[in-house]
């Protein structure tokens, strides 16, 4: 079966899905985006997802494009024509097609939507969680308000692209003082030797991710001590266990860092009992497919 896409209001074969050329997204980056799982053919945290796209919106002086309840029909009915069950679900919203200024179009125009979806490997990504990944630092080059998804993500680009040249998963951006920020797709913790969760409190210099905060409320149900702060990268490569978080790993343990083995150089039990909780603790909608 071939891929559907929805369009500014259409749901289209993906071959065929197409956006203006002076959509501003694709001439300016001036636009937002989310990405939510697709598990077992219901979607994760889908509220909460809504919620941040919103936020993103406001902070750009944009709209949402369609109510939140036409949205979720239109993200539930591209995930039954694709009948993906195991996957992700990317929105993507822009200010629109106008002629090409930096500044805000004068004339009201339309946001322009699109959503797509793609299957996953459960298995692949499984046997990744089972024996971890490494990841390389960066220096964050990246502009002051990396909180807001917007489509601009050219810094996280070469990051990743410079994490595969060197054989790692990831790349988590480091600051000027030497402090890690965030991965270039994720959110980046450490376990301490004293078994405290530490990873980079909220601010315009992370994303706030979805799973960062499921993990969050997980580690809090379980008693655990969580410690919201800046940590170097000395500090975490003499961690127990380090790990990141996303809506495509969600829970993922790291066991290298530049090159430099975690601990064991294998993934640690505070982690992985975070993985086993995460899918009992995150918001699981309506079956779909």
């Amino acid at each position: 079966m071939s891929r559907i896409a929805y369009v500014n209001g259409q749901y289209v074969p993906f071959r065929e899905a197409r956006v203006h050329i002076e959509d501003r997204g694709y001439q300016l980056g001036d636009g937002v985006y989310e990405v939510c799982e697709i598990r077992n053919g219901a979607l994760v945290d889908e509220r909460r997802h809504l919620l941040r796209l919103e936020r993103s919106l406001s902070e750009l002086r944009m709209t949402m494009p369609v109510t939140q309840s036409a949205l979720r029909f239109v993200m539930a009915e591209t995930v039954r024509r694709n009948r993906v069950k195991d996957g992700l679900i990317y929105l993507q919203v822009t200010r629109g097609v106008a002629r090409r200024d930096h500044g805000f179009p004068e004339e009201v125009i339309k946001a322009a939507l699109v959503v797509t979806v793609r299957a996953l490997d459960r298995k692949k990504i499984e046997k990744a969680a089972e024996v971890g990944i490494a990841v390389i630092t960066v220096p964050d080059d990246r502009w002051g308000r990396v909180d807001i998804k917007t489509i601009g993500l050219l810094p996280n680009v070469l990051a990743r692209q410079k994490a595969k040249d060197a054989g790692a998963k990831d790349a988590w951006f480091v600051d000027s003082e030497g402090l890690v920020t965030e991965g270039a797709a994720s959110n980046a913790w450490i376990v301490t030797k004293d078994d405290v969760l530490v990873t980079r409190p909220s601010s315009n210099r992370i994303l706030t991710g979805i799973t960062r905060t499921v993990a969050k409320e997980i580690a809090i149900k379980l008693q655990m001590t969580v410690e919201e702060r800046a940590f170097s990268v000395a500090e975490a490569l003499a961690a127990n266990e380090a790990f990141l978080t996303s809506a495509t790993q969600t829970v993922m343990p790291v066991i290298s860092i530049d090159g430099h083995k975690i601990a064991s150089g294998k993934p640690g039990p505070v982690t992985k009992r975070l993985r086993e909780e995460f899918h009992r603790t995150a918001e699981i909608g309506p079956k779909i497919v």
